[in-house]
């Protein structure tokens, strides 16, 4: 669950750049400047890395086995400039705590399992 972990903070950072170039750099220089060319660069690419990190955090959402509501969050994020910074913090950290609770979890059922000598009580 690590690895989906860092894939999707890796690609809520990146995708929330391209989003805040969309729309600080490509929309003004189209809307304002009259050059759509910046414009036509950044969002396609923004639009084909939003549909990645689309799969990184489904795949995140599956794995931490969460309400659809942080799947929602997840989504939301890289459709308004800045907040991809915020829910990413939130995501990964709500992550990492069902990873350490998971492993908690795991390592008890261990040392339930794991044979003991004679005479040990």
């Amino acid at each position: 669950m690590e690895a989906a972990i860092n894939r999707y903070r890796v690609m809520a950072i990146v995708v929330g750049v391209m989003l805040l170039l969309v729309v600080f750099v490509g929309m003004p220089v189209r809307y304002i400047g009259g050059n759509g060319t910046p414009s036509a660069i950044i969002s396609p690419i923004h639009g084909g890395l939003y549909i990645v990190y689309l799969a990184f955090a489904f795949d995140l959402y599956l794995k931490a086995k969460w309400p659809l509501k942080q799947m929602v969050l997840m989504v939301t994020a890289g459709l308004i400039p800045f907040l991809a910074f915020f829910i990413e913090r939130r995501i990964v950290a709500d992550a990492r705590e069902v990873l350490e609770k998971r492993d908690a979890e795991q390592a008890a059922r261990s040392a339930d399992l794991e044979p003991q000598a004679p005479g040990q009580v």
